[in-house]
């Protein structure tokens, strides 16, 4: 008789319970750990983002789930970038392309909370109770494959920081994020921005204060909604104004009041919006410091454990690149474990995480670092974004990077920007710069034909 492999997974949010399933699914015995309940990990606490998956990370999703949600979908994006501060301040380039795939927007916690249902139901083992550095060696030595999912806090200090690859020593942008109601996400809303209407997320850059999304929603109970981050650089306006946020009203005034200052264009829009009385914890506010760590550690006893989602590779979520990690790392572990025959060593887990740091990892880090504006990326804004401006597969080719960060690695001189921009338009890319002036006045959106 063949004991079947065992699975313990510390952490109950989207990658503890994905890989939960995954692995059951695989045929080990899993045991998910979480320091809270179901119903409490649904009802009780904020979403840890909004967590849109754009395009190709739903393909390594459906290999543990089947798509469960059709709210919260788009089809494109509309950027507008404002530049300069007080009366200087005035719009710089939009572009409002399709993205070539399908985004979804849908609260983690009902994610979660279906993928736990789901573990549930064919036999998994869920067990409410604190795990620290004492039992976690108890449980790891207990298990033929351990790992921590516990978030950007929890255990992932057992981790240490991998300092090559860690860009960042302090957060890049203060976050502010709400979920509000009162409109629907039909073809009417910000049409005066896309054709698409509510089919296409908004994206404003202010570039002394940071950035705002705007996008349609799938909340746990309310359904069909809007979901908003404010990115606020430390140093500008906005970032002050999240001090003043202590629970959902506030969140969405502050939201409301920022739109009426610096967007007035959209602030009608937002004004209509409400709270989700039924939901007091539908806000969120903190800072994230983007951070890598070594993703496999040892307990006192000697037995590895690996690091998985944010505990390994926390991001800013400003290229909404964190879920979308988590998703395909667990996706390939899961499958890289049920074909592997021996023990799970600290060098056998080791290994799989550089395979994923090539596979994703380390394109994702870098994509969010060009959204942040990092200066490193200073020739990609300065050529991209113009060029994005006035040309649609430009733009389309731009925010396909939030699918599929890779391509993203093979642009590191000024060169290979110009020639990226040359192949993608068709055209040669000075004639495609030569075309761009700034908006003066953004104009209604008319979306020009994208070849795809």
């Amino acid at each position: 008789m063949t004991t079947r492999r065992s699975v313990a997974i510390i952490g109950a949010g989207l990658a503890g319970t994905t890989a939960g399933l995954g692995f059951l699914d695989a045929g080990f015995d899993v045991t998910i750990y979480s320091d809270r309940d179901r119903d409490s990990l649904r009802n009780k606490v904020p979403p840890t983002g909004v967590g849109v998956l754009f395009g190709k990370s739903q393909e390594w999703d459906a290999e543990i789930i089947e798509d469960l949600y059709d709210v919260g979908k788009t089809t494109g994006m509309s950027v507008r970038l404002y530049g300069g501060a007080g009366e200087d301040r005035a719009p710089v380039l939009e572009y409002d392309p399709d993205y070539g795939y399908v985004a979804a927007a849908v609260d983690l916690r009902l994610r979660a909370d279906d993928r736990l249902g789901r573990f549930l139901d064919r036999g998994g083992r869920f067990e409410v109770t604190t795990v620290g550095l004492d039992n976690l060696d108890e449980i790891a030595g207990g298990a033929d494959l351990t790992l921590v999912a516990t978030g950007k806090g929890g255990l992932s200090t057992l981790f240490p920081v991998d300092e090559s690859r860690t860009k960042y020593r302090e957060p890049q942008r203060r976050l502010l994020q709400v979920t509000l109601k009162g409109v629907d996400h039909g073809p009417d809303v910000f049409s005066y921005r896309s054709q698409a209407g509510a089919g296409h997320s908004l994206y404003n850059l202010d570039s002394e204060n940071g950035e705002l999304f705007v996008g349609p929603f799938l909340h746990k109970d309310e359904g069909a909604t809007w979901s908003f981050i404010v990115f606020a650089k430390p140093s500008g306006a906005w970032a002050p104004r999240i001090d003043d946020v202590h629970d959902a009203v506030t969140a969405r005034r502050t939201i409301a009041g920022i739109f009426a200052e610096f967007f007035p264009e959209d602030a009608p829009v937002i004004e209509q919006l409400e709270v989700i009385e039924s939901d007091p914890v539908s806000w969120l506010k903190g800072a994230v410091t983007p951070t890598v760590r070594q993703a496999v550690a040892t307990t006192k006893s000697g037995h590895p454990v690996a690091a998985i989602g944010d505990t390994a590779i926390a991001v800013d979520p400003v290229a909404g690149q964190g879920a979308q990690n988590t998703l395909i790392q667990v996706a390939e572990l899961v499958k890289a474990a049920r074909a592997h025959d021996g023990e799970f060593t600290a060098d056998w887990l080791a290994d799989e995480f550089e395979k994923h740091w090539e596979r994703r990892g380390h394109a994702a880090t870098e994509v969010t670092r060009l959204f942040l504006g990092d200066p490193d990326f200073a020739t990609h804004l300065e050529l991209s974004f113009p060029a994005a401006a006035v040309d649609p597969n430009v733009a389309q080719a731009l925010l396909g990077l939030l699918s599929d960060p890779n391509p993203l690695l093979g642009l590191r001189t000024r060169e290979d920007v110009e020639n990226f921009i040359t192949a993608v338009a068709g055209e040669p890319f000075d004639q495609v710069l030569a075309r761009f002036a700034p908006a003066g006045q953004f104009s209604a959106a008319a979306p020009a034909p994208l070849t795809v």
